[in-house]
């Protein structure tokens, strides 16, 4: 059938269906790229040959314009990392910094300046410009801002030519307290255990956790911040060792003396010197008491034996041979409560105990404390010690290697004799000799000098297989004078 034979209907649904695909298939830029034509003739339309069926119109839908991008899964993002930039090591600017200031395409404007006393920078066209306690990025928007009040949009940039020097005040358990300059150039100097460092180092009675920081704000109050060396000693967390500022106060306060933290205190960076020279006292049961000045455990003594001269050592002094230096310990010591009394810095003076005895029984290092410059030992007197603690003490290394004790009379050799520590009556007069023929030997006699420069006397039975006692056998002292009187046969042929 000609299609110009079908209803008319049926024509202008074919039409629209064609026009329709067209639309769909041909580019948008294609159709308008493309010559205007003038529609044709239905009438000159050739026959089809496919059945008269209606077409059905294809539904329209919107083209995307922009292409579709397909992603298989969403992008994993990386955990957030902390800043290492904190509040604190952000460096403000001050009077004596040198900046330079830079405008684009304005070279005449640029140029370094310096922060004046006032805190404020004096630059062309806008004149001063108050930067004091400003970052640099804040420094810089503030010029930028005055700026722009005559140039159209300045491109600005402000950079740190030359950093002031620093002011800082430190105080509390420091070697030597006061006020330090830093130069800033050098940005470890401006560290806090630098700071310490610098000041001579921290005492034994620090209290390392409670460090503070005291910082004034731009309007005028005060801050403080808290730092905890112990983490930056033990831990290595450079947290903790915070940059200064200039103006900061540095506080150490004092802690109660941890035994156990002194060797590692000792041992840390910013600790003092554990060379230098230290001035103690040392009383009680010691042969000589009295004060010393000693260098890491040696006695400073020059050519004629006078305390204070020269000698070096480089491990630090403590207890023990603080009580070294001193003679050693007396035989009626009490080692399980040796008193250190230590000034602070906050005028109440320390005094904490150490255990010697735990040393020898088990190896309890810690018991050996570290002195410092002032400390003063006491040993005191033990009220009742068995014989076993009397051998075990003489053979400590606190004690003296050898004590000297006169034994005249009748032995067979007179003079002064060397003994171990702790060596009884009955031990000196065979060392001696013995007994000769002339003398009584049922007793000797026992002259010893007292502390308070009395002289005691006594007569002491002498029996050789009498053990360690306080009547019959006492333990000698140093300087001790022992006397074998004669026979009354010798004394009648005399």
């Amino acid at each position: 059938m000609p299609l110009n034979e079908h209803p008319q209907p049926f024509k202008l649904a074919a039409i629209g269906s064609f026009l329709l695909f067209s639309s769909l298939v041909i580019p948008k830029s294609a159709a308008q790229a493309a010559p205007t034509q003038a529609a044709p003739n239905s009438e000159s339309l050739p026959v089809l040959s496919a059945p008269a069926v209606p077409i059905q119109p294809v539904p329209t839908q919107p083209i995307p314009t922009q292409p579709i991008r397909v992603q298989s899964a969403p992008p994993q993002l990386a955990p957030a990392q902390p800043s290492s930039v904190t509040p604190e090591s952000a460096y403000t600017l001050g009077a004596g910094d040198i900046v330079r200031v830079d405008i684009f395409r304005v070279p005449q404007y640029s140029g370094e300046s310096q922060v004046l006393v006032d805190g404020t920078l004096n630059l062309p066209l806008i004149g001063k410009v108050n930067v004091d306690g400003l970052s640099v990025e804040a420094a810089s928007g503030s010029v930028s801002r005055r700026y722009g009040q005559y140039l159209k949009r300045p491109l600005i940039t402000l950079s740190l030519i030359s950093r002031r020097a620093l002011q800082v005040g430190i105080a509390g358990e420091i070697t030597r307290p006061g006020s330090y300059t830093l130069d800033q150039n050098n940005t470890d100097s401006a560290r806090l255990s630098r700071v310490i460092e610098q000041s001579g180092g921290i005492t034994q009675s620090a209290d390392l956790s409670q460090v503070q920081i005291r910082r004034t704000q731009r309007d005028g109050s005060q801050k403080i911040i808290a730092a905890n060396l112990w983490e930056l000693i033990k831990n290595g967390n450079l947290g903790q060792d915070i940059t200064l500022r200039d103006g900061d106060s540095i506080f150490i306060p004092t802690a109660s003396v941890p035994l156990e933290n002194a060797a590692l205190l000792a041992d840390s960076s910013f600790a003092a010197d554990v060379g230098k020279p230290i001035n103690i006292a040392i009383i009680g049961e010691v042969y000589r008491p009295g004060p010393y000045t000693l260098q890491g455990g040696v006695a400073r003594t020059d050519d004629a034996g006078t305390p204070g001269a020269g000698g070096s050592s480089e491990s630090p002094t403590t207890v023990t041979r603080a009580i070294q230096v001193a003679g050693g310990i007396k035989p009626k010591a009490d080692i399980r409560k040796v008193q250190v009394i230590r000034p602070t810095r906050a005028g109440t003076p320390q005094i904490f105990d150490v255990d010697l005895w735990q040393l020898l029984q088990v190896g309890d290092l810690k018991q050996d404390a570290i002195l410092q410059e002032g400390d003063s030992i006491f040993v005191p007197t033990a009220a009742d010690l068995s014989t076993q603690e009397i051998g075990e003490l003489a053979a400590a290394s606190f004690s003296p290697n050898t004590i000297r004790v006169n034994v005249v009379g009748e032995v067979k050799q007179t003079g002064v004799v060397e003994l171990p520590p702790n060596t009884p009556l009955s031990q000196a007069v065979l060392a001696a000799g013995g007994f000769n023929n002339r003398a009584a030997k049922g007793s000797a006699e026992l002259v010893r000098l007292n502390e308070d420069g009395t002289v005691q006397r006594s007569s002491i039975p002498v029996d050789f297989a009498e053990g360690i006692d306080e009547k019959n056998n006492p333990l000698l002292q140093n300087n001790d004078v022992v006397i074998i009187n004669r026979n009354g046969l010798a004394a009648v042929s005399d």
